[in-house]
Protein backbone atom coordinates (compact mmCIF):
# COMPACT_ATOMS: atom_id res chain seq x y z
CA UNK A 1 0.00 0.00 0.00
CA UNK A 2 0.94 3.31 -0.99
CA UNK A 3 0.48 6.92 -0.20
CA UNK A 4 -1.83 6.60 -3.39
CA UNK A 5 -4.00 4.11 -2.20
CA UNK A 6 -5.70 6.25 0.38
CA UNK A 7 -9.05 5.70 1.65
CA UNK A 8 -11.28 8.81 1.09
CA UNK A 9 -9.78 11.37 2.98
CA UNK A 10 -12.47 14.64 3.15
CA UNK A 11 -9.75 18.07 3.48
CA UNK A 12 -10.75 21.66 3.93
CA UNK A 13 -9.00 24.52 1.50
CA UNK A 14 -10.26 27.52 1.14
CA UNK A 15 -13.55 26.76 2.79
CA UNK A 16 -14.19 23.81 0.04
CA UNK A 17 -15.13 20.33 0.81
CA UNK A 18 -12.64 18.15 -0.92
CA UNK A 19 -12.18 14.70 -0.86
CA UNK A 20 -9.34 12.67 -1.78
CA UNK A 21 -9.57 8.86 -3.16
CA UNK A 22 -8.19 6.49 -5.79
CA UNK A 23 -9.31 7.27 -9.44
CA UNK A 24 -11.64 4.49 -10.34
CA UNK A 25 -13.41 2.77 -13.42
CA UNK A 26 -16.84 4.12 -12.17
CA UNK A 27 -15.24 7.89 -12.45
CA UNK A 28 -15.26 7.81 -16.26
CA UNK A 29 -17.80 10.21 -17.12
CA UNK A 30 -16.42 12.66 -14.02
CA UNK A 31 -12.96 12.28 -15.34
CA UNK A 32 -14.44 13.29 -19.39
CA UNK A 33 -16.09 15.90 -17.96
CA UNK A 34 -12.73 17.33 -15.61
CA UNK A 35 -10.25 16.85 -18.91
CA UNK A 36 -12.60 18.23 -21.27
CA UNK A 37 -13.13 21.58 -18.98
CA UNK A 38 -9.33 22.18 -19.06
CA UNK A 39 -7.34 24.29 -21.54
CA UNK A 40 -6.43 21.99 -24.10
CA UNK A 41 -3.05 23.94 -23.81
CA UNK A 42 -2.31 22.43 -20.33
CA UNK A 43 -3.28 19.01 -22.06
CA UNK A 44 -0.07 18.92 -23.96
CA UNK A 45 2.74 17.52 -21.61
CA UNK A 46 0.46 14.14 -21.29
CA UNK A 47 1.77 11.27 -23.59
CA UNK A 48 -1.94 10.52 -24.52
CA UNK A 49 -4.92 12.60 -24.61
CA UNK A 50 -7.19 11.72 -21.79
CA UNK A 51 -10.54 13.26 -23.15
CA UNK A 52 -10.84 10.23 -24.84
CA UNK A 53 -12.78 7.21 -23.44
CA UNK A 54 -10.33 4.71 -25.25
CA UNK A 55 -7.39 6.54 -22.90
CA UNK A 56 -9.41 6.64 -19.86
CA UNK A 57 -9.92 2.66 -20.16
CA UNK A 58 -6.68 2.24 -21.20
CA UNK A 59 -5.89 4.32 -17.89
CA UNK A 60 -7.75 1.93 -16.13
CA UNK A 61 -6.01 -1.18 -17.42
CA UNK A 62 -2.66 0.55 -16.04
CA UNK A 63 -4.19 1.18 -12.92
CA UNK A 64 -5.00 -2.60 -12.57
CA UNK A 65 -1.83 -3.65 -13.43
CA UNK A 66 -0.21 -1.55 -10.82
CA UNK A 67 2.04 0.77 -13.50
CA UNK A 68 -0.23 3.87 -12.38
CA UNK A 69 -1.53 5.01 -9.38
CA UNK A 70 -3.57 7.84 -9.08
CA UNK A 71 -5.63 9.39 -7.16
CA UNK A 72 -8.34 12.14 -7.21
CA UNK A 73 -9.75 15.65 -5.79
CA UNK A 74 -13.85 15.31 -5.70
CA UNK A 75 -15.85 18.19 -4.55
CA UNK A 76 -19.31 17.23 -4.86
CA UNK A 77 -19.85 15.25 -8.26
CA UNK A 78 -17.22 17.22 -9.67
CA UNK A 79 -13.29 16.01 -9.79
CA UNK A 80 -11.75 19.16 -9.45
CA UNK A 81 -7.83 17.44 -9.61
CA UNK A 82 -5.95 14.19 -10.37
CA UNK A 83 -2.49 12.96 -10.18
CA UNK A 84 -1.00 10.04 -11.30
CA UNK A 85 2.48 8.11 -10.53
CA UNK A 86 3.55 6.22 -13.70
CA UNK A 87 6.01 3.53 -13.56
CA UNK A 88 7.14 0.42 -15.89
CA UNK A 89 9.20 -1.77 -13.75
CA UNK A 90 9.78 -3.94 -17.10
CA UNK A 91 11.40 -1.16 -18.73
CA UNK A 92 15.32 -0.49 -18.43
CA UNK A 93 14.61 2.65 -15.95
CA UNK A 94 11.99 1.17 -13.42
CA UNK A 95 13.60 2.61 -10.29
CA UNK A 96 12.00 5.92 -12.02
CA UNK A 97 8.58 7.15 -12.02
CA UNK A 98 7.00 10.24 -13.89
CA UNK A 99 4.45 12.73 -11.82
CA UNK A 100 1.57 13.99 -13.54
CA UNK A 101 -0.79 16.60 -11.47
CA UNK A 102 -3.70 18.52 -13.19
CA UNK A 103 -5.92 20.68 -11.29
CA UNK A 104 -9.05 22.39 -12.84
CA UNK A 105 -8.96 26.40 -13.22
CA UNK A 106 -11.06 27.09 -10.50
CA UNK A 107 -9.25 25.20 -8.03
CA UNK A 108 -6.14 26.88 -8.42
CA UNK A 109 -3.89 28.90 -5.82
CA UNK A 110 -5.74 26.66 -2.95
CA UNK A 111 -2.44 24.39 -2.50
CA UNK A 112 -4.19 21.14 -4.01
CA UNK A 113 -1.82 21.10 -7.07
CA UNK A 114 1.37 20.94 -4.27
CA UNK A 115 -1.50 18.49 -2.64
CA UNK A 116 -1.52 16.14 -4.80
CA UNK A 117 2.44 16.03 -5.77
CA UNK A 118 2.79 15.79 -2.38
CA UNK A 119 0.92 12.42 -2.54
CA UNK A 120 2.68 11.53 -5.43
CA UNK A 121 6.23 11.99 -3.54
CA UNK A 122 5.35 10.33 -0.46
CA UNK A 123 3.93 7.27 -3.02
CA UNK A 124 7.55 7.50 -4.55
CA UNK A 125 9.26 6.81 -1.16
CA UNK A 126 7.11 4.19 -0.30
CA UNK A 127 7.88 2.37 -3.73
CA UNK A 128 11.39 2.98 -3.05
CA UNK A 129 11.64 5.02 -6.32
CA UNK A 130 14.93 6.55 -7.08
CA UNK A 131 14.04 9.24 -9.66
CA UNK A 132 11.40 11.15 -10.26
CA UNK A 133 10.52 13.18 -13.64
CA UNK A 134 7.49 15.49 -14.42
CA UNK A 135 7.28 17.17 -17.81
CA UNK A 136 5.42 20.34 -18.69
CA UNK A 137 5.10 22.86 -21.57
CA UNK A 138 8.01 25.72 -21.26
CA UNK A 139 4.71 28.34 -20.55
CA UNK A 140 3.48 26.36 -17.54
CA UNK A 141 5.21 28.52 -15.48
CA UNK A 142 3.19 27.95 -12.05
CA UNK A 143 3.98 24.15 -12.20
CA UNK A 144 7.80 25.04 -12.67
CA UNK A 145 7.83 27.12 -10.14
CA UNK A 146 5.92 24.57 -7.64
CA UNK A 147 8.07 21.69 -8.57
CA UNK A 148 11.60 23.80 -8.07
CA UNK A 149 10.03 24.30 -4.90
CA UNK A 150 9.47 20.85 -4.25
CA UNK A 151 13.33 19.78 -5.41
CA UNK A 152 12.95 19.33 -9.48
CA UNK A 153 15.18 20.43 -11.76
CA UNK A 154 15.25 20.94 -15.42
CA UNK A 155 16.81 18.00 -17.04
CA UNK A 156 15.76 18.08 -20.65
CA UNK A 157 14.11 20.57 -23.11
CA UNK A 158 12.60 18.75 -26.31
CA UNK A 159 12.27 20.88 -29.00
CA UNK A 160 8.39 20.99 -30.51
CA UNK A 161 8.19 17.93 -29.32
CA UNK A 162 3.57 18.30 -29.49
CA UNK A 163 1.27 19.35 -31.51
CA UNK A 164 -1.90 20.52 -30.79
CA UNK A 165 -4.67 20.34 -32.94
CA UNK A 166 -4.14 23.17 -34.83
CA UNK A 167 -0.55 22.39 -35.67
CA UNK A 168 1.06 24.61 -33.14
CA UNK A 169 4.18 23.02 -31.78
CA UNK A 170 5.27 23.31 -28.32
CA UNK A 171 8.20 22.34 -26.28
CA UNK A 172 8.19 19.89 -23.57
CA UNK A 173 10.49 20.71 -20.24
CA UNK A 174 11.43 17.62 -18.45
CA UNK A 175 12.32 18.04 -14.62
CA UNK A 176 13.46 15.69 -12.46
CA UNK A 177 14.73 14.71 -8.85
CA UNK A 178 16.68 12.43 -7.04
CA UNK A 179 14.59 10.81 -4.61
CA UNK A 180 17.28 9.56 -2.77
CA UNK A 181 18.90 12.60 -2.10
CA UNK A 182 15.58 14.42 -0.89
CA UNK A 183 14.47 11.63 1.64
CA UNK A 184 18.63 12.52 3.17
CA UNK A 185 16.99 16.52 3.20
CA UNK A 186 13.80 15.39 4.74
CA UNK A 187 15.12 13.44 7.56
CA UNK A 188 17.84 16.13 8.63
CA UNK A 189 14.73 18.64 9.20
CA UNK A 190 12.69 16.35 10.92
CA UNK A 191 10.06 15.67 8.24
CA UNK A 192 10.16 12.16 7.91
Amino acid sequence: MTALDIAPTELDLDGRRITLRPLTAADKDAMLSFANALPVRELLFLKRDIRSPRVFKAWMQEIEAGTIRSIIAVEGDAIRGCTALVRDELSWSPHVAEVRVLVDTATRGMGLGRLLAMHCLDAAADERIEKLTVRMTTDQEAARQMFEEMGFRPEALLRDHVRDADGVSSDILIMAQDTRSHGAIHSIYGLG
